[in-house]
């Protein structure tokens, strides 16, 4: 067992320890705009990506404090809501608002949530993520 985590932590990329290093299990603004960029609709079109100002501006009006607000989480949460749930389960924008607060605020959830959650995609789908460009 000792040896397969050895093994695993030799081939994780050097750009990912750094980044990590600097950002924990957090959205940066170039990784955020990353994965945003690769976000499609129910179309297969890329969405009109909402911006740090427009999420921050989106929350303020619908009333959302976040406690667990790291880096840019909450742009890249708000980013895959708009994508993927909203019209559907996320009627409107100001249910995309609470939608953000619940995954960051999750009481059973964890630090870095939607980081690891996007990371696990990023793995399954096999995204290679230019770490360094990241930084």
């Amino acid at each position: 067992m000792y040896e397969d985590i050895m093994t695993i932590l030799d081939l994780t990329p050097e750009g990912f320890r750094e980044y990590k290093r600097r950002h924990g299990c957090h959205f940066s603004a170039a990784l955020c705009e990353f994965a945003v960029s690769r976000m499609e609709g129910e179309d297969g079109k890329p969405v009109k990506a909402l911006t740090r100002q427009e999420v921050e501006r989106l929350l303020k009006e619908s009333k959302v404090e976040i406690r667990n607000l790291k880096g840019h989480d909450h742009v890249f949460v708000a980013n895959m809501g708009l994508a993927d749930y909203l019209g559907d389960s996320v009627p409107d924008m100001d249910h995309l608002a609470k939608y953000v607060k619940d995954v960051l605020d999750d009481p059973d959830g964890y630090e870095g949530i939607a980081f690891c959650r996007w990371l696990a995609d990023c793995i399954g789908k096999k995204v290679e993520v230019p770490w360094e460009e990241m930084l």
